[in-house]
């Protein structure tokens, strides 16, 4: 893990700024400055039209009480792409752009929940776990049993005050806590 972190915060840089001395120097510096700020651009436009249709899936999910696992996948990936293209470079855009393809980002969230279940990852299905919306008839009532404890001897109904005995003992406990 340590030389992951390492290679991402110093070789991806690296590789970046070679890239763009090699494409610079070729094209020239004006057109490369233009070509990453048009990525920059085209991965925004991407980032919002994705990202919408991701959210209006999502949606769609929860309204026929899905978990929109699927969706929220793609919505991370889409994040991801976003942020590559917005790095100044190109194998981040190159990476980027790949990621805004949704057959790529579905293959890579496929691969990740089985490296992560193969890891000992804990993944529960939740298909047949659904929640009730709050306009929905029935929710919010519980069905179950219940024992009433405040009846004494089931002789009679339960009697909101407490017997003359235990009304003296609360007496005396509120006494003494005014006193102190």
């Amino acid at each position: 893990m340590g030389f992951l972190i390492l290679f991402v915060l110093i070789g991806v840089p690296v590789a970046e700024i070679w890239l763009m001395i090699e494409i610079g120097a070729e094209i020239g510096a004006p057109a490369t400055i233009a070509l990453i700020i048009t990525t920059a651009v085209i991965g925004t436009l991407l980032f919002r039209v994705q990202g919408l249709a991701t959210l209006r899936r999502v949606q769609g999910s929860l309204a026929r009480d899905e978990m929109p696992v699927g969706e929220l996948l793609s919505g991370f990936g889409l994040l991801l792409a976003g942020l590559l293209l917005l790095v100044p470079g190109f194998a981040t855009d190159l990476l980027g752009l790949v990621l805004f393809i949704p057959p790529v980002r579905r293959a890579l969230a496929g691969r990740l929940l089985g490296a992560a279940r193969a890891q000992g990852g804990v993944f529960v299905d939740l298909g047949g776990l659904r929640g009730r919306s709050p306009q929905r008839p029935g929710a919010g009532e519980i069905d179950g049993e219940y024992e009433d404890l405040t009846a004494g001897d089931g002789d009679g109904p339960a009697s909101a005050e407490p017997p003359a005995s235990d009304r003296a003992r609360i007496d005396d406990k509120h006494r003494t806590t005014r006193e102190s």
